[in-house]
C-alpha cells in the first residue's frame, strides 16, 4: 500500500496523485507540485489515503511544497492576464490567415509559460505565429491542438437535458461512446436528438449500459419460443426498462393475439413454469372473483333498497316488473306495419266546414284530430313522425286555399 493524495489543477480536470511525504494536508488546501510543465498550483481533491501499487502509475512525484499567500497572490496575478492574452493572440491567427479557432488560454503559475488551446480541422503550420506571440508576451509559448470534446469540457454548456454539461461538471476522463448504446437502449437515431454540444454522442448513453446489457443478456431473445401461462409463444420484442417481453401466441381458435409478460414468468418449452407466473395466475383468478363476489352483493343490496334513477338495476327492474312491455312492443310492431300504409285522412270534413264559414279550424276542433289518431300513432317512429307532420300540414293548407273558392261561389 502507497500514501498518496489526489490533486486537481482545473475545476473539472483528473486528479492525479502525488506523495504527501510527511507534509499536513488537508482536503482543500493549495499545494505547489512538479508536473511535465513545471512547477504547478494544484488543490487537494482526495485527503491523503493508501492505495495499492497498481492504481498509481510510477515514478510517484512528491509534493513540493504547501501554497502560502505569496503562491495565491501570484496565481491571480497571471490569471488575471489570461484575457489580455487571448485578444493579442486572436489578433495575431487572424493576421497570419490561419484556419484554427482559439478555444482557451492558461499561464502557468509562476508565468514562466503560456500555454493557448485551439481546434482545427487540419494541421497548421503556426511557427510564425509562435514567433510573434513570444515577441508580444515576452515569455515562452506552447500552443496545442485539442479535440471538439475537450472544447466543450473547457466552454462548458447546457446540455439537453438543462444541467450543465457532465463533461465540465464532474467528469475526469471521456469515456467511448458507439452507436450502438443508442440501438440497444431504443432510442431515436437521429443525430440531433443523441448528440451533445460538442457534435459527438452524448456522454450519458454510456452511463446506463451496463443496466441495459445485463437485464438484455437475462431475458429471451427475438424469435425464440417460451413457455407462458397462455401457452406456448414467440418472442416479438423486449422492453428492458420495464423488464416485459411481447410474446406471439396461437389460441385455439386458430387467431393470433400478441400479449405482455414480466420475463421472469417464462420458460422455455418443455420446462414448468416459474413459482412467480403460476402465483401471478392465481392473483388474478382470485381478484375477479372478488370483483364478481362485490358486483352481486351491490345488486342485491340496490334491489333490497330501491336503485337510484337511471341505474342498470332500476331499468331491468322496470322491464321485468311493468306489464305493459309486452303491449308496447305490440304497439311498435303495428304501428311499423301502418308506416308503410299510410291511414285514409278525412279531407272532405274538414273542407266542407271551412266553405260553410269560411274560417280556419277552432281550439276546440284539434283536441278532437289528436284523440282520433292517438290509438293509430300508438308510439311512432322518427320517419312516422315526420311523415304524420307533413300530412298534417298539407291538411291546413288545403283548406286555407279553398276557402276563399267557396266564398265566390256563395
Amino acid at each position: 500500500m502507497v500514501k498518496v493524495i489526489g490533486v486537481k489543477f482545473k475545476t473539472s480536470g483528473r486528479v492525479y496523485y502525488f506523495d504527501p511525504l510527511d507534509l499536513d494536508i488537508h482536503a482543500g488546501d493549495g499545494v505547489i507540485v512538479e508536473t511535465a510543465r513545471g512547477l504547478e498550483f494544484g488543490e487537494v481533491a482526495i485527503a491523503p489515503k493508501e492505495v495499492e501499487e497498481r492504481e498509481i502509475i510510477a515514478p510517484l512525484k512528491p509534493v513540493t511544497r504547501i501554497a502560502t499567500d505569496e503562491d495565491r497572490r501570484m496565481r491571480a496575478q497571471y490569471a488575471a492576464k489570461e484575457d489580455e492574452a487571448f485578444q493579442i493572440c486572436a489578433e495575431k491567427i487572424a493576421a497570419h490567415g490561419l484556419d484554427m479557432k482559439l478555444v482557451d488560454v492558461e499561464y502557468t503559475f509562476n508565468g514562466s509559460k503560456v500555454v493557448f488551446y485551439f481546434t482545427a480541422d487540419e494541421r497548421v503550420d503556426f511557427r510564425e505565429l509562435v514567433k510573434d506571440l513570444a515577441y508580444s508576451l515576452k515569455t515562452r509559448i506552447e500552443l496545442r491542438q485539442i479535440g471538439v470534446r475537450d472544447e466543450a469540457k473547457m466552454l462548458g454548456g447546457i446540455g439537453p437535458c438543462g444541467r450543465l454539461v457532465c463533461c465540465k461538471a464532474f467528469l475526469d476522463d471521456f469515456r467511448p461512446v458507439s452507436i450502438k448504446m443508442a440501438k440497444e437502449q431504443n432510442l431515436s437515431l437521429s443525430p440531433t436528438k443523441i448528440s451533445g454540444l460538442c457534435g459527438r454522442l452524448m456522454c450519458c448513453l454510456q452511463y446506463e449500459q451496463s443496466a441495459y446489457e445485463a437485464i438484455r443478456s437475462r431475458m429471451p431473445k427475438p424469435g425464440k419460443e417460451v413457455n407462458t401461462i397462455d401457452g406456448v409463444g414467440v418472442v416479438v420484442e423486449n422492453n428492458a426498462i420495464t423488464e416485459r417481453t411481447k410474446v406471439r401466441l396461437t389460441m385455439d381458435d386458430g387467431s393470433i393475439d400478441v400479449r405482455e409478460y414480466p420475463y421472469t414468468h417464462l420458460s422455455s418449452p418443455g420446462e414448468p413454469l416459474p413459482a412467480a407466473a403460476l402465483e401471478s395466475r392465481k392473483t388474478e383468478a382470485d381478484a375477479e372473483k372478488d370483483a364478481n363476489a362485490q358486483f352481486r352483493k351491490e345488486a342485491a343490496s340496490n334491489s333490497r333498497r330501491g336503485a337510484r334513477p337511471g341505474t342498470k338495476t332500476q331499468n331491468a327492474q322496470k322491464q321485468q316488473d311493468n306489464p305493459q312491455n309486452a303491449q308496447k312492443q305490440q304497439d311498435k310492431s303495428q304501428n311499423a306495419q301502418k308506416q308503410d300504409k299510410p291511414n285514409p285522412q278525412p279531407k272532405q270534413s274538414n273542407a266542407g266546414q271551412k266553405q260553410d264559414n269560411g274560417n280556419p279550424p277552432t281550439a276546440q276542433q284539434k283536441p278532437t284530430e289528436k284523440t282520433e289518431r292517438a290509438p293509430d300513432a300508438g308510439n311512432p317512429k322518427p320517419e312516422q313522425k315526420k311523415e304524420n307532420n307533413r300530412r298534417r300540414r298539407s291538411k291546413r293548407r288545403k283548406p286555407n286555399n279553398t276557402a276563399p273558392a267557396a266564398e265566390k261561389n256563395n
